[in-house]
């Protein structure tokens, strides 16, 4: 199965956008907070990409739409990892990702976004290693 991964990379690349224009607004500004926004709308889109990828990679491996589609993302991000998508740290740093994610849902507050700003760098770098692994092994070129 071939899979496109440039709207991963897309995502990234927003989002990597979106932390630089944050970093240059005035602080406490309406440019700021709605560079933040983004950030947090971009957070969460890049990683729900990513574990769409995640079960397209899976079916090639021969896991069932339907069961993948009733599993847990902890458990797709571990399957990941025993098929080579994800290295063990990084499965353990996604967990962390996923869980932030989930407090996003209820709170949009300063210090959720503190916390969020906090481990981008580490998610930017995560799902930009994802999407080559996944570009290499299911992209077009292959």
């Amino acid at each position: 199965m071939t899979i496109s991964t440039s709207h991963l990379q897309r995502c990234v690349s927003t989002l990597e956008s979106s932390v630089t224009l944050y970093g240059q607004a005035q602080p406490g500004s309406i440019n700021q907070e709605v560079f933040r926004n983004a950030i947090i709308k971009g957070f969460e889109l890049t990683q729900e990409t990513s574990f769409k990828l995640i079960k397209r990679a899976l079916k090639d491996f021969g896991h069932g739409g339907r069961t993948l589609d009733a599993t847990p993302v902890k458990e797709l991000l571990r399957l990941g990892a025993t098929h080579g998508l994800l290295t063990l740290e990084e499965v353990e740093r996604w967990f962390r990702y996923r869980d932030n994610r989930n407090i996003t849902a209820h709170d949009y507050g300063e210090q959720f976004a503190k916390e969020t700003l906090a481990m981008l760098p580490d998610f930017i770098v995560d799902a930009t290693a994802l999407e080559g692994r996944l570009r290499i092994q299911f992209g077009e070129a292959r």
